[in-house]
């Protein structure tokens, strides 16, 4: 007999898959107009994620008042759902389409060392469509790319996801520890771009940063891969300005300390990464899709989330 758990699964996996199958066969317009419905919709109802998103926010805007953290939050489930809506339809997308549907400054950081032989890290938050940026990274750039995916429940679910982001280009890995960090780093070694959503890590080994004046975890595969490969790390935000075309910025790259021990220099260097990624942040806080809980303050005694 199948459990609650199980039926919430398939019920949701079936949802995705509706979603992947009937959005992009919609006319664009009525797309977008059924994600704004649909954003509006679950901000009304001040669901536990609208909260979090809200009080993670009133971090990165400490003036706002209450009206104005409400604009933020109606914006902000505006922007999650423009994500999905771009997600769900990116497969039917031509390669012209996806280069003009996005603009990112100092490219010229990742290709100039592509081309060198040096691997790259780009870490990037949850800002804007990161998906739509490794499309553009495999169409536009030409440049495959290695990236990780945590485990999703149920399992028809992840392999919805891997299969999804595969045919975009990208090659997935499983988020399974040392197994994946060890392919990552021969990509790396081979000259290869790996790209890696990095701004929030609950884990034993993440690592505690200053983040908007308060402690949060990050993960350290970033810099630890920078530092054992030899790779430029560089940060990237990416945000909407009220077009269809979605702007990016690839940060300057993150300097492996030339003293310090392996957790120091880790520490050092995620910290830059926490600062590059609240610099995009703070500049288009509507754009971070963050829903869930990131400080350590606002976890439970066990460091778990709800």
């Amino acid at each position: 007999m199948s459990t609650g758990s199980d039926l919430k699964g398939r019920l949701t996996d079936g949802l995705y898959g509706l979603g992947w199958g009937a959005v992009k066969r919609l006319p664009e317009p009525a797309a977008a107009a059924l994600f704004r419905t649909l954003a509006d919709q679950v901000w009304k109802r001040r669901g536990k994620s609208v909260l979090r998103l809200e009080s993670n926010l009133a971090r990165v805007v400490p003036d706002a008042d209450a009206a104005r953290l409400a604009e933020l939050s109606k914006a902000g489930m505006r922007s999650y759902m423009r994500y999905w809506m771009e997600s769900f339809r990116l497969p039917t997308w031509s390669p012209q389409r996806i280069k003009a549907s996005i603009n990112v400054r100092d490219v010229h950081r990742i290709t100039e060392a592509l081309d060198s032989g040096q691997g790259v890290v780009a870490a990037l938050p949850h800002l804007g469509n990161w998906d739509l940026a490794g499309a553009w990274a495999t169409t536009d750039l030409k440049v495959p790319f290695t990236t990780v995916a945590e485990r999703l429940k149920p399992e028809s679910l992840y392999d919805r996801f891997v299969a999804y982001r595969q045919g975009l280009g990208m090659e997935v890995l499983p988020h399974n520890g040392g197994s994946a960090f060890g392919t990552l780093a021969r990509r790396l070694r081979a000259g290869g771009l790996v790209c890696l959503v990095a701004d929030r890590d609950l884990s034993a080994s993440g690592i505690e940063v200053d983040f908007f004046g308060d402690t949060a975890r990050m993960p350290a595969g970033p810099a630890l891969l920078a530092q054992q490969t030899g790779a430029l790390l560089l940060p990237v935000t990416l945000w909407f300005d009220g077009t269809p075309v979605m702007q990016g910025q690839v940060h300057p790259p993150v300097a492996v300390p030339e003293t310090g021990t392996r957790i120091e220099k880790t520490s050092a260097m995620t910290q830059a990464l926490a600062d590059a990624f609240a610099t995009g942040i703070a500049e288009h806080p509507e754009d971070w899709h963050m829903l869930q809980r990131l400080w350590l303050s606002d976890l439970d005694p066990q460091g778990e989330t709800p």
